[in-house]
Order: C-alpha cells, then structure tokens, then sequence
C-alpha cells in the first residue's frame, strides 16, 4: 500500500471536510459496517484515511482507494 503526500492529505481534508455524510458501499473487513451504513466524517488522519464514526456505532476508518464509498446526496 502507498500512503499519499502532503498536497494528497489536504485534497481529501477539503474534498471530506469533518461533518461529510457518506455511505458504505464495500469494505473487505470482517469487522467493516454493512453496506449502505450511514456514517459521519470527524477527520482525515496524517496517513489519509477518513476516520469515521458509523450510524451503528463503528468507528471503523475508511481508506480511500481501498474501500468503497460515497458522499450521501451524490449518485456517483
């Protein structure tokens, strides 16, 4: 796994600033909320991954790039 820069870490920090709704679409982990679990962004850590906390209690982070998601609202 590559970890981003810099310039990559900011570009998430903006594009997930903390509050951003987003929905689970796929998570290759055991433990990873169902798909379609609704969960709040508090904050992009030094290495890149949206550390979350999850309607149901989670707070597994996502790994963008990795996992698969969605800002709610969007139909990407």
């Amino acid at each position: 796994m590559r970890f981003p820069n810099k310039e990559q870490i900011e570009m998430l920090r903006k594009e997930y600033p903390a509050g951003t709704k987003v929905e689970l679409l796929a998570m290759d982990d055991k433990q990873a909320p169902p798909v379609g679990t609704i969960g709040e962004v508090i904050a992009v850590d030094d290495i890149g991954q949206l550390v979350m906390k999850w309607q149901n209690g989670s707070g597994l982070n996502l790994i963008p790039g990795v996992d698969f998601f969605r800002k709610v609202g969007e139909t990407k």
